[in-house]
């Protein structure tokens, strides 16, 4: 199996597909994106299906980006990663806000990754 060093551009690329406005107002693309079984606790502390969060996408108005920071991969197992790493919004007066601990489950499935299993918990400015 590929080690971590090598999944993890791999990993967060995707990861971060998910941060950009376009791909989340995307059906198709987010569709691709999240496996069948997908869960999400969310930043605010709610549980989100899979068709709750497509559907909660692609009527998102926001225009700001995720902007994400010290990830780090582990595998669990053959075609099961962990991605880990913080992440935050810039303010339209540059600020810095929004502040999460976040950790996904990404699985190899059908020779693609997709996610299983996101969480974003709050967080303190750590800089």
């Amino acid at each position: 199996m590929t080690g971590s060093r090598q999944l993890l551009p791999v990993i967060q690329s995707l990861e971060c597909q998910l941060h950009s406005p376009a791909i989340r107002n995307n059906v198709k693309a987010v569709d691709e994106l999240l496996h069948v079984d997908f869960e999400e606790i969310g930043r605010s502390g709610q549980c989100y299906n899979r068709q709750q969060t497509v559907t909660a996408l692609e009527r998102e108005s926001s225009q700001v980006s995720i902007l994400a920071e010290e990830f780090k991969l582990s595998i669990i197992s053959h075609g099961t990663v962990l991605l880990t790493y913080r992440s935050f919004q810039r303010d339209a007066d540059g600020g810095i806000s929004r502040h999460a601990l976040r950790s996904s489950l990404w699985l190899l499935s059908d020779n693609r990754w997709q996610i299983r299993f996101h969480q974003a918990t709050p967080a303190e400015d750590s800089r």
